[in-house]
């Protein structure tokens, strides 16, 4: 039997270490890697050639739709699937149009991630129910009726930072948490607050914390 060759990307070992356990148990698959940042990932990709790389979203000192990209670019036959614990509405669509071949939550069973993975690896696109209506209901909407959605307004990092905001952090955070420098936040924030036509940097501040808790994952 043919196994198919999978790289594990996750910057937290203990749930790198679970996702291994779980997909070695599986007779057609193999782990053949893995990597807990961007830069790792890409050299491990390059160097293995897996089948199917498995990537979360957050990453040590990076963003894993980032690294789908980047991915995608280098390698286009490769399949990728993103694993996240974030919400599937803030991100799903930006993975798929980053290159992703699929989304999955980190909540879900061992059994459906493994049946996802298999479902990618045979060519087609993972996205739960619940979102597939979601995008099918964005596609069929009026042209016309221009979506005033930070999620669809901003670029990735402009998103990543308004959700950093939103979350209470200051400028100094983000940029640690970013690894970038203060004076990038701050014209990022300029960005986003011209985007969204915010008055002043607290309408963009009571506007993120708005959005994070009134946002709600599909039902």
């Amino acid at each position: 039997m043919k196994k198919h060759r999978i790289l594990v990307v996750d910057d937290h070992p203990v749930f790198r270490e679970g996702l291994v356990r779980v997909l070695t148990r599986e007779k057609n698959l193999e782990v053949v890697g893995e990597a807990s940042n961007a830069t790792d990932a890409l050299k491990e990709a390059i160097s293995l050639k897996p089948d199917l790389v498995l990537v979360d979203i957050s990453l040590d000192g990076s963003n894993g739709i980032d690294l789908v990209r980047i991915l995608r670019g280098r390698i286009p036959a490769i399949r990728i699937l993103m694993l996240s614990m974030h919400k599937e509405v803030l991100h799903a669509e930006r993975a798929l149009r980053a290159g992703a071949n699929g989304y999955i939550m980190k909540r879900e069973s061992g059994r459906q991630l493994v049946e996802t993975i298999r479902q990618v690896l045979n060519g087609q696109t993972y996205v739960s129910e619940a979102m597939k209506e979601l995008l099918l209901q964005k596609l069929t909407s009026s042209s016309d009726a221009k979506s005033q959605s930070p999620a669809d307004l901003l670029s990735d990092r402009e998103f990543e930072i308004f959700q950093l905001i939103g979350q209470g952090y200051g400028t100094r955070q983000i940029a640690d948490e970013l690894h970038v420098s203060m004076k990038t936040v701050e014209s990022h924030r300029e960005h986003i607050r011209e985007k969204m036509h915010l008055g002043s940097t607290f309408e963009l501040v009571q506007c993120a914390i708005h959005w994070i808790h009134s946002e709600k994952e599909p039902a």
